[in-house]
């Protein structure tokens, strides 16, 4: 992961089309034949991209953080940014496209939104490999494995409005060096004679003997995640990662041809801190498995990063939101993986069922063995 300088892609890369080599028109990205396809006539154009993600940069972080004013750099100029009113999620749109719901929580309540200053390009993105079809199946299924999940629910025509859409995430690359000193731990037992009800009987103690431990860790990071997603509950991100990082592809406007984009809201200096606080608590605790004994205490960790590197990136997911009762719930696909993660209602007349079963069976059961 050596270090890359932090120079702005050139335009010709970011703004680059793919052409349909029939009829002309832009082709857009196709997750079934993973190709480009004209949406015109249907001619299949591949993409000519390193399969290896080989021409996708690192960037070095240390002089991006340096460097922030001069780092900002606009996002194509044909596409328009709204943001919901509801959840604040800022969505970009082809200008030919009208958004009159948020791709995040169905919220009429979109407004354009005009940006304070530019963003920063994403210059890789991983395609779609999972199709609508195969989206809405999953999501039929995880919807009849919720067991506690209200009958209508299940009944209800849900998958109607799931959407495909490219999520803003920052990558980071470290390798790091760490010291650390802390007090090991080492069980060991004496034994004690106490009295319980008039009866005197030997316990077994355990104690803990302290003895001074240090040691050194070196790891590397690779491609750590942060979300800048506004639109997506974080915990259900967490559930559908990782993405394979492996098979990013360059950045090319025929791969978000025809999808919904995020714009990150989480800026490059506030993701190196989330990164940074992730690394650290890793590298603790590999420290903390490295300290011999069964238990320590007051751990000591001085760490040192190098070849820190990072990137802006588009990741796509496939999104079902839905509302029920009062209440907005959020169901997940990760595009390149199919992993999938949701939130439901519960039926609390399932749940009281449930109990009131366990009790009788658990009553039954001490019936019998009396």
């Amino acid at each position: 992961m050596p270090p890359m300088p932090p120079a702005a892609p050139p335009e010709v890369s970011a703004l680059a089309k793919h052409h349909c080599p029939g009829c002309g028109a832009e082709a857009h990205w196709n997750a079934a034949k993973q190709a480009l396809v004209c949406p015109y006539c249907g001619t299949v154009s591949p993409a000519q991209l390193a399969s290896d993600g080989s021409l996708v940069q690192e960037h070095d972080l240390a002089l991006a953080l340096r460097a922030i004013p001069d780092a900002n750099r606009g996002w194509e100029q044909d596409r328009t940014s709204v943001q919901c009113q509801s959840c604040k999620a800022i969505s970009l749109f082809e200008s030919t496209r009208v958004a009159q719901r948020c791709e995040f929580c169905g919220s009429a309540s979109v407004v354009p939104y005009t940006k304070t200053r530019n963003a920063i390009y994403p210059e890789s993105l991983l395609p779609f490999t999972y199709t609508e079809s195969q989206v809405r199946e999953a999501i039929r299924q995880w919807y009849g494995s919720r067991w506690f999940a209200p009958n209508r629910l299940k009944k209800a025509a849900l998958t109607d409005r799931v959407g495909g859409i490219y999520l803003p995430y920052w990558t980071f690359d470290a390798r790091v060096h760490a010291r650390w000193q802390a007090e090991a731990g080492h069980y060991y037992y004496v034994s004690r004679t106490v009295t319980r009800n008039g009866r005197s009987e030997t316990v077994q103690e355990r104690r803990v003997r302290w003895e001074p431990a240090a040691g050194e860790v070196s790891t590397a990071f690779d491609d750590e995640l942060v979300a800048a997603t506004q639109g997506i509950h974080a915990a259900l991100l967490k559930a559908v990662e990782p993405f394979p990082t492996k098979d990013l592809k360059p950045y090319d406007r025929g791969y978000v041809s025809g999808w919904v984009v995020e714009q990150y809201q989480l800026d490059l200096v506030a993701a190196a801190e989330r990164s940074r606080a992730e690394m650290d608590a890793k590298v603790r605790a590999r420290c903390a498995q490295d300290v011999p004994g069964d238990t320590h205490r007051n751990l000591e960790v001085a760490a040192t990063y190098t070849d820190q590197t990072f990137k802006h990136t588009l990741l796509p997911v496939w999104l079902l939101h839905y509302d029920y009762g009062r209440k907005a719930y959020q169901v997940v696909v990760n595009g390149a993986t199919g992993a999938i993660a949701g939130e439901q209602p519960y039926s609390w007349v399932k749940i009281f069922c449930a109990v009131l079963a366990l009790i009788v069976a658990a009553l039954v059961v001490i019936s019998l063995n009396d």
